[in-house]
């Protein structure tokens, strides 16, 4: 997806996403308007789940490869951040409402070299020993990361030691998103 979506399409995918939640807990959901093409390209997606109350992370999963329609990839990136993100219990019906929910429209992946890499352009993905990692490009800006610690980060997403994006074998791949912010 390389334009940028226009207003109507960001709030489809919003509803999308918070619909699917609202499904798998059998509570009512609304349904979209008829889709645009443009959400019905093979692209991948995230979706991020924040508490309302305190901005908590509350789960964060993605479909990295485009090989699902784009609002097939976010109803499904929403299932597994509310329900399969291993770092947090599932989210219970009593919390969709309090949860904000933000999609990130990824673009495709391509090789970068470590110098590379733009803050707040791109995020990463490190592939190494049978591992991998990937970042947002918001999160360096979140944290106030520089490039190196960037790379260290999403190395350690990964389990692996910080300095692995140097290793011979290491591939380094970067994308870009947008992001669509519920609030």
């Amino acid at each position: 997806m390389s334009a940028r979506l226009a207003d109507a399409d960001r709030r489809a995918l919003l509803g999308i996403a918070r619909a699917a939640i609202a499904r798998r807990l059998k509570l009512p959901a609304t349904e979209p308007p008829p889709l645009n093409p443009v959400l019905c390209e093979p692209c991948g997606a995230f979706v991020t789940l924040r508490r309302r109350e305190d901005g908590e992370l509350r789960g964060c999963v993605g479909l990295v490869e485009a090989r699902h329609p784009l609002h097939e990839a976010v109803a499904r990136a929403a299932e597994l951040a509310a329900f399969e993100d291993g770092r947090f219990d599932p989210v219970g019906a009593g919390e969709l409402a309090g949860l904000i929910v933000d999609v990130s429209v990824l673009g495709p992946l391509h090789p970068i070299a470590p110098e590379a890499v733009e803050i707040g352009v791109h995020g990463l993905m490190v592939r190494y020993l049978g591992r991998s990692g990937l970042l947002l490009p918001l999160v360096p800006l979140q944290y106030g990361w520089d490039r190196e610690t960037f790379l260290a980060h999403t190395c350690r997403k990964a389990g692996l030691p910080e300095d692995s994006w140097r290793k011979s074998g290491a591939e380094l791949l970067a994308f870009t998103a947008e992001l669509i912010e519920e609030d």
